[in-house]
């Protein structure tokens, strides 16, 4: 059945569809006929004219028929008629075959034009109602305007079809048309090889996708789904193409909105940096939404300050952020940390500042731009529409989204603008969520400055560096610290710490250890006692804390003490790494030392670790950060810096420049935590500046030990020291001899101060106090505390020793 009947099918036109023949099957039946019978009845009803087809119907040839009443051939005729004029003009009958069955036929009849005779057209009822039915459908599906039905003769002429092409005056596409005539050359080319394809091997093609474009309207493109068949003549001869046509271009329009807005949730806030996150927007508008986007921010954005409302033109005070793809051809207004020109007081801008997404022609834009340069420096090139969505959260405009379109591109729709609207809405947020981690990180990063000591210092005890390094990512700064802190009798102790938390309140907890180490420090305690002493205060600072942080206050913390004239360091380990030795011939290794528990656990004990340090060792603080990055565990990382050491820790080189390099050579670009590091290049005194004396058990040596002070400081031209120097070893040595235990000694250092030193086997505090008129003793402290600029009393193992020190400048 050819398609073009059956596009005007209906009960006489399904006799016109049926030109091809067959033989009539036996039985009654007729499977194989695909034609119309044809008969001529005379005014009375007699037959008067047969065809093929009739027969091939009925199995009668037109000589058994002629003269025949056309009653006899008819089965169930509920009345005679008596004239052909009687004969209804269609109906259903059924006709006698041959073979004595009978057919069911659907018939139709029409007088001949100037003759009394009758032109009787007959089908098998069977045939005529899969012509209607093949009719209705394809009315129906004419009639979708979703649906698109193009019938192509074998050389994919258009033959028929329902399409109208996207124009103002929205005709048919005429047949005798080719598909070069209503689309894009290239289009045009890709779907006829495939309709050819289809044509030549007869096997259908399913819903293959394809996207075209109007010949009279380029830029826009359509999303098509494509389904083709084969047609065939009743020979089974290829007769042309039936293609089908859907159109998906809103719903794939849909998907990709859907799909972007998936992609900002999933990419736009993974980061808390405020450029990060500004180009993660403007990437992801890219080429999706926009051929070129940018992202503004406020200037005080990017301190993590609120920005201030304005209204009306002038300087926006906006600066580029981002600018996607950053490889374009932008113009040369246009630049990331370029700021946005003045601009005028347009209508549109007016509207942007009042919170809606705004959407400019290109002249409206151009109108829009003030100032002393060029408009056109600002505007892409090709551009033809621009978006511009406020960047609006809790109250404040950040800054803005601009998206160019540019080209052939299509210009934005209502849907689009509100797509953007969602977006902006969503970016704005994830944009101040970093600004206000700008904040605070900055605050924590000052605190956690002002917390910390000097960079360098320079002591007798040994020129030290500090680097510090907060956490590129999180929750800010994580309470990492380092400490030098100049002891008396020229010792040094080195610190180096690390809290748990992140933020503020690390900063803050690492101020009070600091403080407290400080204070401990002052009172001269072994490393093992002051770690003991400061996990004490660890869990008084919990039991202060509010509930919820009760588990997360704690810290780690490695004290070392270097003595410059024995040149021994004794340390002790609260759960912090080990430190690192660099020797004077560059050899590096870790300091083997026995770590105790974090400051976080009591009732653990702590154990000091003492080693030799020869004058010009670099002895190496660090914390975690440092050593435990994201591809290397903490061995890994200790080894790393070992080697590092062993190849950068020159003696010609200064500290800070070497901590610097370590930092830059070991630390992730984006560390996770904080790196911290302490070098402290170690001294000596020299064995001529300092002098021992062994004090005896008996009274009279204290007149000794006055003489041998006397002369000890002659001899280095101490002269003018000499008075104090004898009361103060007077007063020493008598309350050694007198409340102290043996062994006892005298030490005398020289350096920018006099050091006066007596140890004893008592290990029992010395009280300074104020004694009465009628004591007898109790004055020796007190007499030492006027003649010295200080004076104070530490405790070793089984011993202690009070010492004094005169500032040596200030007696010249």
């Amino acid at each position: 059945m050819h398609t073009s009947d059956v596009e005007n099918a209906d009960p006489a036109g399904a006799f016109q569809g049926a030109t091809s023949v067959s033989g009539a099957g036996r039985g009654g039946r007729s499977p194989a006929f695909d034609g119309l019978a044809a008969a001529v009845l005379d005014d009375r009803g007699t037959v008067v004219g047969w065809t093929g087809t009739a027969q091939d119907l009925t199995g009668f040839c037109a000589d058994e028929v002629h003269g025949r009443p056309v009653q006899e051939l008819v089965a169930d005729l509920p009345h005679a008629p008596r004239r052909a004029a009687q004969v209804p003009a269609t109906g259903r009958v059924r006709l006698r075959h041959q073979c004595g069955n009978t057919i069911d036929v659907t018939f139709r009849t029409t007088r001949l034009s100037g003759s009394a005779n009758f032109l009787v057209l007959a089908a098998p009822t069977p045939h005529v109602a899969d012509h209607r039915h093949g009719a209705a459908l394809l009315r129906a599906l004419s009639a979708q305007n979703r649906i698109t039905i193009a019938l192509h003769d074998t050389d994919l002429t258009t033959v028929q079809t329902n399409a109208t092409p996207d124009t103002p005056d929205g005709r048919p596409i005429q047949p005798g048309a080719r598909l070069s005539d209503v689309l894009c050359a290239e289009d045009a080319e890709s779907i006829e090889a495939v309709l050819r394809q289809v044509l030549e091997t007869g096997v259908p093609l399913i819903h293959r996708n394809q996207r075209v474009s109007w010949r009279h309207h380029p830029a826009r493109r359509h999303a098509l789904s494509l389904s083709a068949f084969r047609l065939e003549d009743a020979r089974g001869r290829p007769a042309g193409v039936a293609a089908l046509y859907t159109d998906n271009t809103d719903q794939l329009r849909a998907r990709r909105q859907l799909d972007l807005a998936h992609a900002v949730a999933e990419r736009v806030g993974c980061s808390l940096d405020i450029l990060r996150t500004a180009q993660d927007l403007a990437d992801v508008l890219v080429p999706t939404f926009g051929d070129l986007a940018a992202v503004e921010l406020a200037d005080a954005v990017f301190d993590g300050d609120e920005p201030a409302e304005r209204l009306g033109g002038g300087d926006p005070h906006l600066r580029n952020a981002a600018l996607a793809p950053v490889t374009a051809d932008w113009p040369p207004g246009i630049r990331r940390g370029n700021l946005v020109p003045s601009l005028s007081d347009h209508p549109l801008l007016r509207r942007f500042q009042h919170g809606e997404t705004v959407v400019y022609g290109r002249d409206d834009y151009l109108a829009l731009i003030d100032g002393p340069h060029p408009a056109g420096q600002f505007l892409p090139h090709d551009t033809h529409a621009v978006m511009v969505a406020p960047l609006h959260a809790r109250g404040l405009t950040l800054g803005a989204i601009v998206v160019w379109r540019t080209g052939l591109s299509e210009p934005f729709t209502a849907d689009e603008v509100d797509l953007m609207r969602q977006i902006a809405s969503r970016g704005a947020l994830a944009i101040d969520n970093a600004r206000r981690y700008t904040r605070e990180h900055r605050a924590a990063m000052a605190l956690q400055q002002r917390l910390l000591p000097p960079a360098t210092t320079d002591t007798p005890a040994a020129e030290t560096a500090g680097v510090y390094l907060p956490a590129n990512r999180g929750g800010g700064t994580s309470g990492d610290w380092y400490d030098a802190i100049p002891l008396p009798a020229l010792r040094l102790a080195l610190v180096a710490g690390d809290v748990i938390g992140r933020g503020i309140p690390a900063s803050a907890t690492m101020g009070r250890l600091r403080a407290a180490i400080q204070t401990l420090a002052d009172l001269e305690l072994e490393p093992d006692e002051l770690l003991t002493r400061l996990a004490d205060l660890i869990q008084r600072l919990a039991v202060e804390a509010p509930p919820g942080d009760h588990d997360v206050m704690g810290a780690t913390c490695l004290y070392a003490v270097y003595d410059p004239v024995t040149r021994r360091c004794a340390m002790a380990s609260a759960g912090h790494p080990p430190p690192v030795l660099v020797r004077p011939n560059g050899s590096a290794e870790a300091v083997g030392i026995l770590p105790g528990p974090p400051l976080a656990v009591c009732g653990m004990p702590y154990e000091t670790t003492t080693i030799d340090l020869e004058p010009g060792s670099v002895l190496v603080l660090y914390t975690d950060g440092l050593v435990q990055q994201a591809t290397h565990d903490v061995c890994d990382g200790l080894q790393r810096l070992t080697d590092a050491l062993a190849t950068s820790c020159r003696p010609d080189r200064p500290l800070e420049e070497t901590g610097r390099t370590l930092l830059d050579s070991l630390v992730d670009e984006a560390p996770r935590d904080d790196a911290t590091l302490l070098l402290a290049r170690t001294r000596a005194v020299p064995a001529e500046d300092s002098a021992h004396w062994q004090i005896p058990a008996d009274p009279a040596a204290v007149s000794d030990a006055r003489g041998w002070a006397t002369r000890q400081l002659t001899a280095w031209g101490l002269d003018d020291l000499l008075l104090p120097t004898e009361l103060i070893v007077s007063e020493l040595v008598t309350n050694a001899i007198r409340y102290g235990r043996p062994p006892a000694e005298l030490r005398l250092i020289r350096h920018h101060v006099l050091v006066c030193e007596v140890t004893d086997s008592n290990t029992a505090q010395p009280r300074l106090r104020r004694a009465r008129t009628t004591d007898e003793g109790g004055r020796g402290l007190f007499l030492v505390a006027q003649l010295a600029e200080r004076w104070g009393c530490r405790h070793g193992q089984n011993h202690k020793t009070i010492w004094s020190e005169q500032p040596i400048a200030r007696a010249h």
